[in-house]
């Protein structure tokens, strides 16, 4: 008596290697690339921050929690929240560098001039900046970045995921 073999044939094994390599040729490019999503989501995160404790800061001014030191045009005006010293231009963070602190995400987040952008960044356009109001009762301005160095030019929010590529 002839005994049956089970099992699969070669045909529908090489049938099942080409179906999987079809799916990860598709799929893959896909799954790949979660890290520049990743990272324009991070960067999104920080501006909501910085914009919510930018307006924290300047309610704290208006309530009339400042404190002023000096005179003249060496006089410093400050808020004080979670006890660090927020130093103010025009009633909002003074730069960037004073956003990072007032935001608490000095440990996460590095300011370089009016640049603010995820420690350890190797991506050029993946920041925004901030700049104080240059005048009392004006309001600070937030902005994409494109292009590095002095070709640097500012683009709408939110960061995209193409910016940080």
């Amino acid at each position: 008596m002839k005994k049956q073999q089970s099992g699969f044939t070669m045909i529908e094994l090489i049938m099942v290697i080409v179906i999987l390599g079809i799916l990860a040729a598709v799929a893959l490019p896909k799954f790949a690339d979660f890290g520049s999503d990743a990272r324009a989501a991070s960067i999104n995160g920080a501006l909501g921050s910085a914009k919510s404790a930018s307006a924290i800061v300047h309610s704290a001014y208006l309530m009339g929690k400042a404190s002023t030191t000096g005179e003249g045009e060496a006089a410093v005006t400050k808020v004080t929240l979670e006890g660090t010293d927020i130093t103010l231009a025009n009633g909002y963070p003074a730069n960037a560098a004073e956003l990072v602190k007032a935001a608490g995400m000095t440990g996460d987040f590095k300011a370089s001039g009016s640049r603010i952008e995820q420690a350890g960044n190797t991506y050029t356009n993946c920041a925004f900046t901030y700049t104080a109001p240059l005048a009392a009762g004006g309001a600070p301005t937030f902005a994409g970045i494109t292009g590095e160095g002095e070709g640097a030019t500012t683009t709408n929010l939110p960061v995209i995921a193409d910016n940080c590529r």
